[in-house]
């Protein structure tokens, strides 16, 4: 077999004026760095390639300089369809400017595309984007008016409504992994995460496109294990050793054995967070955990709940997971997101979804940055800045329990918090709680419709979404109903007889929230569905 081993320049020169390119990585994980910046390069130089269709699920950026960034070029990209676009301001100005055709998909229907591309289906079939703005009755996930073409319809079957995503070939793959031979075969032994690469290499070979893996070294032919294996050489077309700068395991860590799962660190010692804003939102959603519940965090605010547990000594009594693959253990936050510790297994990000889809999340805690009088969350779009919605729309609507979570009002807010009461010391300039949402990435009239349990919990009040609309339920100890809370609404919610936030949330000593879940009866720990006949943690 031949040698396929060779330098960035010469991977690069494969790749053709016009060709659609997908590349791999969740934020700073798994993001082939060196390969972008020999694409960038060349095209600086030549001007080639141009017109480039570029395909990717989750964020692969800094919110700077890095990953796709590199390749934000007018000219080099002609069309960007991608899952989640808040780290890549340099592309996202390109579409907000009516540089290129931009779209916006959901994460995991774009990794499950990836599969469907190699199996040579038709495309996608599925639920999840109804109703909101991929829809195409809302906005068919089209970001401006450069993208003209329906990548997603509408379709009846079996007297139910679905959304097809449509298959497309894929010409080029840049992917990364640990180590590679000659022979092209692929190890990740030093990764933090697999991602979709197998999938990827299987939609652009049966695509008859070119595969192109980014290593950080070189083994000898027949020395990888084969069960370590995770792209097989006769899928790979080309191998590139990385500078080192270029091949760092996150965008925040270097490398961490731990995030490698090569060993397990304590976590008892880890400082807990301090009582602030954030701490108080993470604990009122942290009252949602129950024992034995497979969760999803989000990135931002909900990382906090994580802390919260492990504070609270409930990290062994439920499962912790997020979307590209992780399950189990504690997840990273900030620049190492998709990253965790002491997990308990890794697996594919479309075999994530396809659990998560399927209604496997017992609970999910997700940000939100915009709600209306419908309990609709925007975290998509706001004005000139796309941030796209990742995995949001997946977890969101499959997720038998949702709690949003968020500050009340932003831009300013100020807040005192302690002796069991909340006060605020300078209300937010931007309200949150709008009359109508700039972009619908989460429908809750379509949630109602399919009695989803959701929450929406803030630092002084919780609103629980009700076929009528959101209704005030909780009110923080110290917090006037209409001086703190009606005043600052675009809408006026359903209110009957909202009780008080636990005020343990507000006092500095741990909430000793286990012995509270653990007493938990029977009947309170699990709940049964009687139309998919099973029983399901509360």
């Amino acid at each position: 077999m031949r040698n396929k081993v060779v330098s960035p320049d010469e991977a690069i020169a494969l790749i053709r004026d016009g060709d659609t390119l997908c590349t791999s990585g969740f934020v700073g994980t798994g993001t082939p760095d060196g390969l972008l910046h020999a694409l960038e390069q060349r095209f600086v130089q030549t001007q080639s390639p141009k017109d480039l269709t570029l395909v990717f699920a989750a964020g692969q950026g800094d919110g700077k300089d890095r990953g796709l960034n590199r390749i934000a070029h007018e000219g080099l990209l002609k069309r960007v369809i991608g899952g989640h676009w808040g780290l890549i301001p340099k592309v996202s100005k390109l579409a907000l400017n009516d540089k290129i055709e931009a779209y916006n998909l959901p994460q995991g229907c774009i990794s499950h595309l990836y599969r469907d591309i190699a199996a040579g289906k038709p495309g996608v079939i599925t639920k999840v984007g109804l109703h909101t703005f991929v829809d195409p009755r809302i906005e068919g996930g089209k970001v401006n008016r450069l993208a003209q073409e329906d990548l997603v319809r509408l379709i009846e079957f079996d007297g139910k409504e679905w959304l097809f995503y449509k298959s497309f070939p894929i010409h080029v793959a840049f992917l990364r992994g640990t180590s590679a031979d000659p022979n092209g075969n692929i190890t990740m032994e030093r990764e933090s995460l697999v991602l979709d690469n197998l999938a990827m290499a299987q939609a652009v070979k049966n695509s008859q496109g070119v595969v192109i893996v980014q290593v950080e070294r070189i083994a000898a032919a027949g020395s990888l294990h084969p069960r370590q294996v995770v792209i097989p050489g006769i899928l790979v077309d080309c191998v590139v050793v990385a500078a080192p700068e270029h091949h760092v395991q996150t965008y925040a860590t270097a490398y961490s054995p731990a995030f490698a799962a090569e060993i397990r660190v304590p976590i008892d010692g880890t400082p807990p967070l301090p009582l602030d804003i954030r701490k108080v939102i993470a604990r009122r959603a942290a009252y949602e955990l129950s024992p034995n519940a497979v969760c999803n965090l989000g990135i931002g605010m909900p990382e906090g709940v994580a802390a919260v547990a492990r504070e609270e000594r409930l990290l062994d009594y439920l499962t912790l997971t997020t979307e590209p693959g992780v399950i189990g253990g504690v997840p990273a936050s900030g620049l190492d997101f998709g990253a965790a510790i002491n997990t308990d297994a890794i697996i594919a990000q479309n075999q994530q979804f396809d659990f998560y889809d399927g209604g496997g999340l017992d609970l999910a805690c997700l940000g939100m940055a915009e709600c209306d009088e419908h309990g609709n969350i925007n975290v998509s779009r706001f004005g000139k800045r796309l941030a796209g919605a990742g995995g949001f729309i997946n977890i969101s609507q499959n997720a038998r329990r949702l709690v949003f979570v968020g500050t009340f009002t932003t831009d300013g807010l100020e807040v005192a918090v302690g002796g069991g009461k909340l006060g605020i010391l300078h209300e937010g300039r931007s309200r949150k709680f709008v009359k109508k949402v700039e972009q619908i990435t989460f429908s809750g009239a379509y949630a109602a419709q399919q009695q989803q349990q959701v929450y929406y919990v803030t630092e002084r009040c919780v609103f629980q979404l009700t076929p009528a609309g959101l209704e005030l339920i909780e009110i923080a100890p110290g917090i006037d109903l209409h001086d703190d809370i009606l005043a600052h609404m675009g809408f006026a919610p359903i209110v009957r007889n909202p009780k008080l936030m636990h005020e343990r949330i507000f006092r500095p000593e741990t909430m000793e929230l286990k012995s509270e879940l653990l007493r938990l009866d029977l009947k309170q720990r699990i709940s049964y569905d009687p139309q998919r006949n099973i029983l399901s943690s509360l």
